[in-house]
């Protein structure tokens, strides 16, 4: 069964953050719309880039099966000062419908901006857990934090990590476990 994803990107966006969880839940089936906040392409950290289905401005009211964003402070501070990825972000939380944010995404997006952390526990880039815990975050020290649907990763390290989580939550273990398998990755 396919699901349907938002990913959300602004420039300076973590090249494997974004690319890993994409790269994941296309092998699961999913359908991934990247969504950016300027017109395409997308220029990454460390100089990837990325060509985006469509822009945020054009994303209706329609909930997808999951929201996610990855990190790259500068793609955080963008996402989190954008009222329209805000508000997706709490339409879909609100929904009960997976939402994922890696690095420093967890912090600026989902706390600060969304306001969505407020008990939960979560991860994202350590330099960042006072953000975390100002937003009523209980901070975790490990790579992937599933609460509820909201779903966090600590960082580039944890890319693949957390896009098998992502996959799991969506899908199940069994089909995040296979790629993982494949892959020689343990859970």
């Amino acid at each position: 069964m396919s699901k349907r994803v938002l990913m959300v990107l602004a420039e300076g966006f973590e090249d494997i953050e974004a690319v890993a969880a994409i790269d994941v839940l296309n092998r699961c089936g999913a359908e991934v719309t990247i969504a950016s906040l300027t017109p395409s392409p997308v220029k990454a950290a460390y100089g990837n880039t990325i060509v985006s289905d469509t822009q945020i401005t054009h994303i209706g009211d329609d909930l997808f099966d999951g929201i996610m964003m990855p990190g790259g402070t500068k793609n955080a501070k963008a996402l989190a000062g954008n009222d329209r990825v805000v508000e997706l972000i709490r339409n879909h939380h609100a929904a009960g419908k997976m939402v994922g944010a890696i690095c420093a995404a967890p912090s600026h997006v989902l706390g600060e901006a969304a306001g969505i952390l407020t008990g939960k526990k979560a991860t994202g880039d350590p330099k960042f857990n006072d953000k975390l815990a100002a937003a009523g975050a209980d901070v975790q020290e490990v790579p992937v934090m599933v609460d509820g649907n909201i779903i966090t990763g600590m960082g580039p390290g944890a890319a693949l990590a957390w896009g098998l989580m992502l996959a799991e939550y969506l899908y199940d273990k069994q089909t995040a476990d296979s790629w993982a398998e494949k892959w020689q990755i343990s859970r």
